[in-house]
Parts: C-alpha cells; sequence; structure tokens
C-alpha cells in the first residue's frame, strides 16, 4: 500500500475511534443504568464494555465489504485456473506421446549405481508401443503436496517410461467425478480418444475416500461402547447408504465406458488401512481424528479398527463390481503399508515410500494386462 494510502486509513481509523468514545458518551448519559434497552442501545453498551473489539470491527470495516459478486468472481477465478490447468496437462501429454509413437518408446533406465569407468553400458531393450492411459480420481493419484514427488500417476509414468494424462484433483469425490460437469469431460476424453490418436489402452480411476470421511464420518461412526467390537460402532445402513452412492459412481463410469470406449481397460483400486492420528497437511484435515474425538472414542487401537472396518467394506464392494462387469481390474493393495504411522504422511495419505509401492503394484498389474506394451 502507498504511504498517502495508509495515512487515510490511519486517518479513518482515528475518526472512528473518536465516533466510538462519542457513542459510548452519549449512550452513558441516554442509556437507563438497568431496566429494558433498544437493539442500538446494547449494541453500544457492548461496544463501551469490549472497546478493543469495537476498534477491531471498525478496522475490518475499512475494508470494503465482501460481496456476493466478488465471492462470485473468485469462485470464476479459480475455476478457470483448474480449466487451465487441465487444459496444459492435455497438451503435454499429446506432444509428448505424439514423439513416442513417433520415434518409438525405450524402457525406462533403472535407478543403480554407476558403473566402474571403462565398463560397457548395459545394451538398451528393444522399444515398445507405449500404453494410452489417462487417469481421474482424488489425491492418491494427484498429491500435489509441494517437493513430495506426487501420488501414484507420477511415479507409475516413471515406473512404465510413458506419459499418463492425469484428470484428478486432490479432494474429489465421486458425487462430482461422475457429476454433470466433469461426466461431460470423462464423456468427451473417452469419446474422442487418446490426444495423440487412438483409443485410450487404460483409464485409472481413484475415488470414494473422499466420500466417506471427513465432516459426514460423524453420520455413520456411533457412540463409543467399549462391549461392541469394531464393526459394530458403525452404523450400518448409515455407512451402505453412503457406499451404495459410491457404487452407483462406478456402475455409471462403467457404463459411460461401455457405450463409448469398451476397449479401454478399466483400473479401480481401494485404500490402505489409514490411521486416525490427527494429522493433516496444508491447512486441509484431520479427515477422521475429529469423528472419534466426537463420538468419545479413547485414544489407541479402537480408532484404528474402526477405520479398517469401513474401508474392509469398501473393498468388498468394489470386489464385487468388479466381478460383475468385464474388461476392469479391481486392485486390492490393502495391507501394503504396515500399520504404523511411519508408513503414512498423514491421516489419508501414504509416505514417499509408500506412493512408490503401491505405483509398483500398479506396474505389476498392467505389465500382467498388456505384457507385450509394458516394458
Amino acid at each position: 500500500m502507498a504511504a498517502s494510502g495508509k495515512r487515510r486509513k490511519a486517518k479513518r481509523v482515528a475518526r472512528a475511534k473518536t465516533g466510538i468514545k462519542r457513542q459510548r458518551k452519549i449512550i452513558k448519559e441516554t442509556a437507563p443504568d438497568a431496566g429494558p434497552v433498544s437493539l442500538a442501545e446494547a449494541k453500544a453498551l457492548a461496544q463501551a464494555k469490549h472497546p478493543k473489539l469495537a476498534v477491531r470491527a471498525v478496522r475490518e470495516s475499512v475494508a470494503p465489504p465482501t460481496s456476493p459478486a466478488a465471492v462470485g468472481a473468485e469462485r470464476e477465478r479459480l475455476e478457470k485456473e483448474r480449466r487451465d490447468e487441465f487444459t496444459r496437462r492435455v497438451r503435454e501429454y499429446k506432444a509428448t506421446m505424439e514423439i513416442m509413437k513417433k520415434r518409438g518408446a525405450r524402457r525406462p533406465r533403472p535407478k543403480k549405481a554407476a558403473k566402474p569407468r571403462g565398463e560397457e553400458a548395459a545394451p538398451e531393450g528393444e522399444s515398445f508401443v507405449p500404453l494410452q492411459i489417462f487417469a481421474e480420481g482424488d489425491s492418491w493419484f494427484d498429491y500435489p503436496v509441494p517437493f513430495f514427488g506426487g501420488g501414484i500417476i507420477t511415479r507409475l509414468e516413471n515406473r512404465l517410461g510413458v506419459p499418463i494424462l492425469n484428470l484428478a484433483k486432490a479432494g474429489d469425490e465421486i458425487r462430482y467425478m461422475l457429476g454433470v460437469e466433469e461426466r461431460i469431460l470423462l464423456t468427451e476424453h473417452l469419446t474422442s480418444g487418446c490426444p495423440a490418436g487412438g483409443p485410450w489402452d487404460v483409464l485409472l480411476f481413484s475415488g470414494g475416500g473422499n466420500d466417506v470421511v471427513d465432516n459426514p464420518m460423524a453420520l455413520w461412526i456411533k457412540d463409543w461402547d467399549p462391549a461392541l467390537p469394531p464393526i459394530d460402532l458403525i452404523h450400518k445402513s448409515r455407512f451402505q447408504t453412503a457406499l451404495a452412492l459410491v457404487r452407483a459412481g462406478y456402475e455409471d463410469l462403467i457404463e459411460l465406458r461401455d457405450n463409448l470406449s469398451p476397449g479401454t481397460h478399466l483400473v479401480f483400486h481401494d485404500y490402505d488401512f489409514a490411521i486416525p492420528d490427527g494429522r493433516g497437511i496444508c491447512g486441509f484435515g484431520p479427515w477422521l481424528k475429529p469423528t472419534f474425538d466426537l463420538r468419545k472414542f479413547p485414544l489407541g487401537v479402537a480408532r484404528q479398527e474402526v477405520v479398517k472396518a469401513m474401508l474392509l467394506q469398501f473393498a468388498a464392494m468394489l470386489t464385487s463390481l468388479a466381478g460383475t462387469a468385464s474388461n476392469v481390474t479391481f486392485i486390492n493393495g490393502q495391507g501394503t503399508l504396515k500399520p504404523q504411522t511411519s508408513s503414512w504422511h498423514n491421516e489419508l495419505h501414504p509416505s514417499k515410500a509408500g506412493f512408490e509401492r503401491f505405483a509398483n503394484i500398479f506396474w505389476d498389474k498392467l505389465k500382467a494386462l498388456f505384457p507385450n506394451r509394458v516394458a
């Protein structure tokens, strides 16, 4: 702010302070010491009793009040940033894949110690036709924490040696991924196929975790009762209703694929057994611990066992769903991480090593599905 602007603001605050003092004097002289008061008198008396709060309110009033138009403009700005980011991802994916399809894809070099001087490098393997993969999902696919290295997709790209068009967005829920706006985007990509030409070979999909945690979780976790086993501390009908909405999203995704790109293989996954220890990240979270605090659970293993029971039901739902559809693979990675806090970056997301392990599981599954297309 320029010096003149600071001076103008200081003058406004000073005038406001003078006005508050004058108002307190008037109220003191006119407002009765006891008995009923008007709303205006009550507010003025409250300000006289707490002058610091009154001055703070004046300072805040110096800035123009937030209007619905301003809130709408900010939302539009953030939405434009999101659209621009996805446009950039598509553009970079297309350019990269076009080069690899034209020149051939070479397998990624494994990480290993440098060879002694004079020793020849191992011969490169033959080129392969790169898989055309795109991904939709949540923060397990798109983990945007600075200097962390991303979630599963970034690490899987490095493992495969081919680009993946990642349309995932941290915090996304099934009801939005298969809602109007994002369904239109999925429809467009399944219909148009790979930007570098040809249909998609694989659609990786990660969703449902955000639908069953955070604030709504309090609806399907009961108050603590040491006499009940973990499974009975979950409101069965309520949680099944939440899982039914998640399943509906997956069912619609399968239907979209069947109608628009039947040759595209769908790959789903579940989530490992998170630990509700209250750790968030970058101002987000925690997503689990607040519900257990609200429901008076003691600290300890009981909370973790209830989360495990919920996630086992989630995995059972996806196992059942994948068994009813063709060209669908479900990756059950539960039990991959050791049940200790060091395995997790926070309540919902694995550590770097944990994400690497899940990326390797995805690589193994894709190698089994496409043995000649995965180096």
